[in-house]
């Protein structure tokens, strides 16, 4: 292993701890499901927050508040899982005075009311380094019916529903490094929405799903890996926001700016195997939320070469794709 370890070299060695209990799902997806209920499996995921490194430093407590929950939430949305409520830990600096968590829980009460969940418990603890944040969210699923990552079959489409682009857009803008006027951009990086309404298409119509978080073609790499199968994508078909298609025209290599907007993450979009006759009902279904949806790609079975993803544009290769976040 060259380089400093990162997540994924983490889980890989940490993977043997689970005893091959088949509820952790091997630690190759964004949750854990158990059975729980009769009827249900229960669904949970965990997630991190380091001030520096998920938020930027001076942020409003309310927004990082709605910020943990709503990422911690897409884990779950991926699932088609119902969300129902969460623990929360909190390593508070020193300097963090009372209006300012008290500005935080304002935050979590806005969004708890708004998705339905209730703080279930956690722990709190001082630190003498950065504020640090986790959220682990529950919710319920029908028993064996939860959307996971190693689903896709050859011949699926890989199909996107939400845009792509908008989160590493968000915080550039958020850094004043872009111009923003409707502080659209900013916005979404700050509190991005989970797509819980697509919970009744991703049942009736998906095979596998990934929420975007680590960028666009690291989470498909993610997704592909898991299932066994090769996805090919064409990078001018990427979804974009109006604002995301106005900056990317702006630039002087569209190829570049759209491989940026693909690797950047913090999107939250769903990432979705769909076998190709069930493409049209899926989409009529996702669009009743307000949500777009664009095919872009289908999976295929594996070849020799190791490549997960194969990406495109308008008609040639794109050598580059290994792009994305990883601590």
């Amino acid at each position: 292993m060259t380089g400093p370890p990162d997540e994924f070299d983490w889980i890989d060695r940490i993977r043997g701890l689970t005893l091959d209990d088949p509820r952790a799902l091997g630690l190759r997806d964004d949750a854990a499901v158990l059975p729980a209920r009769q009827g249900f499996d229960l669904v949970i995921s965990v997630d991190a927050m380091v001030e520096g490194v998920h938020f930027l430093p001076g942020e409003h407590p309310g927004t990082i508040a709605r910020r943990l929950l709503r990422t911690s939430l897409s884990d779950l949305a991926a699932k088609a899982a119902r969300p129902f409520g969460y623990f929360l830990t909190t390593a508070w600096p020193a300097d963090r005075p009372w209006a300012y968590r008290d500005a935080f829980i304002e935050g979590l009460n806005e969004d708890g009311v708004l998705f339905g969940v209730a703080l279930l418990g956690g722990d709190t603890v001082a630190t003498p380094g950065p504020l640090t944040l986790s959220a682990t969210v529950l919710g319920w699923a029908e028993a064996g019916r939860s959307v996971l990552r190693n689903g896709a079959r050859a011949d699926d489409l890989v199909v996107v529903c939400g845009a792509i682009g908008d989160g590493w857009l968000g915080l550039l803008a958020a850094k004043g490094a872009i111009s923003d006027p409707s502080d659209e951009l900013a916005s979404h990086y700050r509190t991005p929405k989970p797509l819980l309404t697509l919970r009744n298409a991703l049942l009736a119509h998906a095979h596998a799903a990934i929420d975007v978080s680590d960028g666009f073609l690291a989470d498909l790499t993610h997704l592909a890996k898991a299932s066994g199968c090769v996805a090919r994508v064409r990078l001018e078909e990427l979804p974009l926001s109006l604002a995301a298609a106005a900056w990317c025209a702006a630039q002087e290599n569209e190829q570049a700016a759209r491989l940026s907007l693909a690797t950047g993450g913090d999107d939250y979009a769903l990432i979705c195997a769909v076998p190709p006759a069930a493409f049209d009902a899926f989409r009529l279904a996702c669009l009743e939320s307000g949500t777009p949806v664009v095919a872009l790609g289908a999976f295929s079975t594996p070849k020799a070469d190791g490549k997960w993803v194969e990406a495109s544009f308008r008609g040639g290769p794109v050598e580059d794709v290994q792009g994305g976040w990883r601590h």
